[in-house]
């Protein structure tokens, strides 16, 4: 039978950024340009090759997926229109057969299988092959139908296609990734028209789409790091939307009496990541007295005006496992001295602190603050988001030392978020534990829900009592809008143009 979705919310992880039209007409459809105001400019546009949240909310609009979610985020059809699980380890999907390229070339059952392969290939390297590799096999099995076959029962499978992205073969084939992102072709609602490095990317509506099209003629996305400067963009009216606003920035939108406050709660963890494979983090003490150092409520309460919510476990309550009763790390300064004057190798080095400016450098510094009043030097390594995604995404030994970071898998399943954070395969995680490996290789073919739950409850007690990671938050996001901007934000973190509209 035709598998029917479930209530989600889709969070990626990532942030999003919009901007502004220049000018603005007295209708939704008179509307020509959104001018968007991102943290970053894109690292990339090639789906496949990134997921940050300034590349993922410029191609989601240029690229449909397999499926998709509505914005009660429901899983929906998009490029698949049903789709059936014949086994424990194969599901069919219909593909639709009126879809079309921006370069006109029809989208076949061959283009998924193609996207497919790309993506789960280890030799391209995709920072998503985690989300992913459980697929061993897609094929063409009918005119417009294709089957995927996993390794095992895998029942994150839908809600991990909601982000595949399909690319043109007979385009992508015949280029490299880095010359794919130059000049990106999908099948989305807006088609890539430039790209001024360091400056912004253009898109334009598609009028040929399959679907529902934009408000908009064409949309400009800007990298803005100052979120300073964002608001003041908002406020001079050269931005309709931007994102990633603090409190007291958000506060300053509704007193100006120019703009509105747009916020939800996400599916993104923040969480804080300490490199058990370099010394001195490599004793567990020294991590656990960091555990206690954290004041997690003065950061959320006293710097983020209390819209995230804590949390003790590596899920936020909007994914599927989340479980009552995990308690994390209390706040105990005294506490972590004392683990601190305990340690075989005293700790009096500099640990560097890795960030961006994409992440709230308020949080950052508090924890640095927190860390230093406990006996621990910690410097702050800012650099922009490209370097430090690819700071991130390598072997523990060439990694950061510590980090701030939220993560988000766009999915609302565990698997999405602990298995790359966690798993010792994976090229963003700080753990090598054997152990933990296969719980997680258990858990994410498990399909009795009850029983999956329960492990996933068990790696993130067993996460815990390492203090491999910590579990910070579960992130709120905060846009400025201009008022004439028409858009509900979801916990899913999409910014999709073409359900959005102007109103004067």
């Amino acid at each position: 039978m035709n598998t029917t979705t479930r209530a989600a919310r889709f969070a990626l992880p990532f942030l999003l950024s919009l901007g502004a039209a220049l000018s603005a007409h007295s209708t939704a459809s008179a509307k020509e340009l959104l001018t968007i105001d991102l943290v970053n400019e894109p690292s990339s546009l090639d789906p496949h090759q990134q997921w940050n949240p300034d590349s993922y909310y410029v191609y989601r609009n240029i690229f449909d997926n397999m499926v998709t979610r509505n914005d009660a985020g429901e899983i929906i059809p998009q490029i698949a229109t049903t789709w059936e699980r014949t086994s424990d380890t194969e599901t069919v999907f219909a593909i639709r057969d009126d879809v079309t390229f921006h370069d006109g070339t029809p989208l076949t059952p061959e283009d998924v299988v193609f996207s497919v392969e790309r993506i789960t290939d280890p030799d391209f390297a995709s920072p998503q092959l985690g989300q992913f590799n459980k697929i061993i096999k897609a094929e063409v099995t009918g005119e417009h139908q294709v089957t995927l076959t996993t390794d095992g029962a895998y029942p994150a499978l839908l809600a991990q296609l909601v982000k595949l992205s399909i690319v043109p073969k007979h385009v992508a084939e015949t280029m490299t990734s880095a010359e794919f992102n130059e000049a990106p072709i999908g099948s989305g609602p807006y088609v890539f028209a430039d790209w001024q490095r360091g400056v912004s990317v253009k898109v334009t509506k598609n009028p040929a789409y399959w679907g529902d099209t934009g408000p908009f003629d064409s949309v400009v996305f800007r990298g803005v790091p100052d979120a300073a400067t964002r608001v003041a963009n908002l406020q001079a009216g050269t931005s309709d939307l931007v994102v990633t606003l603090n409190t007291d920035l958000a506060q300053q939108v509704e007193n100006s009496g120019r703009g509105k406050v747009l916020t939800v709660n996400t599916e993104r963890v923040a969480y804080f990541a300490m490199n058990g494979a370099l010394s001195p983090l490599d004793q567990p003490d020294l991590r656990k007295a960091i555990g206690h150092a954290i004041d997690r409520e003065a950061i959320v309460d006293g710097l983020l005006g209390g819209y995230p919510q804590i949390v003790d476990q590596l899920l936020s309550p909007a994914h599927f496992g989340w479980t009552d009763g995990i308690e994390g790390y209390s706040y105990e300064p005294e506490k972590a001295r004392e683990l601190i004057a305990g340690l075989d190798t005293t700790p009096d080095m500099e640990l560097g602190l890795a960030t961006s400016p994409v992440f709230d450098q308020r949080v950052v510094q508090a924890i640095q603050q927190m860390l230093t009043d406990v006996g621990l030097r910690v410097g702050i390594q800012t650099s922009d988001m490209a370097t430090w995604l690819k700071d991130q995404q390598t072997s523990p030994d060439q990694a950061p030392m510590l980090t701030f970071s939220r993560w988000s898998c766009a999915c609302q399943d565990p698997d999405g978020i602990m298995y790359p954070l966690l798993h010792s395969s994976s090229n963003w995680s700080r753990a090598s534990d054997p152990e933990m490996d296969a719980l997680l290789d258990e858990a994410r073919s498990e399909l009795d829900e009850a029983n999956r739950a329960a492990l996933y409850a068990r790696i993130n007690r067993m996460a815990l009592e390492n203090a491999y990671i910590l579990p910070l938050y579960q992130a709120a996001i905060i846009y400025g809008a201009a008022d004439e901007l028409v858009w509900q934000p979801t916990s899913n973190e999409s910014l999709f143009l073409n359900r959005m509209s102007w109103s004067e």
